[in-house]
């Protein structure tokens, strides 16, 4: 792309304000859609244009991107009546941001080219920070040639920016992603809570643990939180029980045991069943306090 490409925006969530908001202050002109209009109407105020639909942010746009909440609400913006296709030109390239099915990205992918759209399945990790800061990691499949025209764009969203392969590889990398998100989750609330019960002090433990093997990004970021309070998300409990859905179904048709993931996805289960779906996905920590009897103590 030669000159910055018009771009439309369709979902702007915890994530998606943050990055279309990017877009707005890097030169792009930027169309936005949203079912909730008071979304719109701040990314109005910082320099973006509104349209009533998917179809209307398709023909103003050379570049769609979507960032939705499942594979049902991406179908639906792509190829509904009032969707992407409708009102995208040939040439259009749809770049599908969400955590959806690999199946289902392949399935718009495939009906797109049919159209004459090109299409990068791109989902993303680091929460509503790495979407505050532009440090997104983002995992690509598509064509390389189209992958190579939408760098620009993705380096105005993230740092790390790898294309995995075909259609549907980028939604296959985000599963191995999630898969690994909620065994962190999970494991830093059973440190936390057996620490604590076992007589020693959990920031202790993790200031020790921090520079050993058992270093990660949920170790160096959510335990202050968790520490002061803040469940708030972040990246909702829901939202971390629909992907790990997404990845049995998913284990299942390819014949994969995902053992330790089942397990995961129950007691995500338990916090959804128990009305706590819109915490953080570290909320989880509150099953485990329920199992083990013990409240983490917040505070200084």
């Amino acid at each position: 792309m030669t000159s910055l490409p018009r771009l439309g925006f369709i979902g702007l969530g915890l994530m998606g304000r943050h990055m279309a908001g990017h877009l707005v202050q890097a030169g792009y002109t930027v169309t936005v859609h949203n079912r909730s209009r008071g979304a719109v109407a701040e990314l109005v105020a910082q320099g973006a244009h509104a349209a009533a639909g998917p179809k209307e942010t398709a023909a103003n746009s050379d570049v769609v991107i979507t960032m939705l909440p499942d594979s049902p609400d991406v179908e639906a913006v792509a190829l509904g009546s009032n969707g992407i296709l409708a009102g995208a030109r040939r040439g259009l390239i749809h770049i599908d941001m969400s955590t959806i099915a690999p199946p289902a990205a392949r399935r718009i992918a495939a009906a797109e080219e049919q159209a004459g759209l090109e299409n990068l399945d791109a989902p993303v990790s680091g929460g509503d920070i790495g979407a505050k800061n532009a440090t997104l990691t983002i995992m690509a499949g598509g064509k390389q040639d189209v992958f190579d025209q939408c760098m620009p764009i993705f380096e105005t969203l993230g740092k790390k920016i790898t294309r995995i392969g075909d259609h549907g590889t980028g939604q296959i990398a985000k599963a191995c992603n999630q898969i690994m998100v909620a065994a962190q989750m999970v494991a830093l609330g059973e440190l936390l809570i057996f620490a604590q019960k076992a007589g020693a002090d959990p920031r202790r433990v993790v200031e020790a643990i921090q520079a050993g093997a058992a270093q990660c990004w949920t170790l160096d970021n959510k335990p202050p939180r968790l520490f002061a309070g803040n469940r708030s998300p972040g990246f909702k409990a829901s939202m971390q029980l629909k992907d790990l859905n997404i990845i049995i179904n998913s284990a299942k048709t390819y014949g994969v045991p995902l053992p330790t993931t089942a397990v995961n996805a129950q007691l995500y289960n338990a916090l959804i069943a128990a009305g706590l779906g819109d915490l953080d996905n570290s909320a989880i920590i509150g099953v485990l306090e329920e199992l083990a009897h013990v409240q983490l103590e917040i505070g200084d």
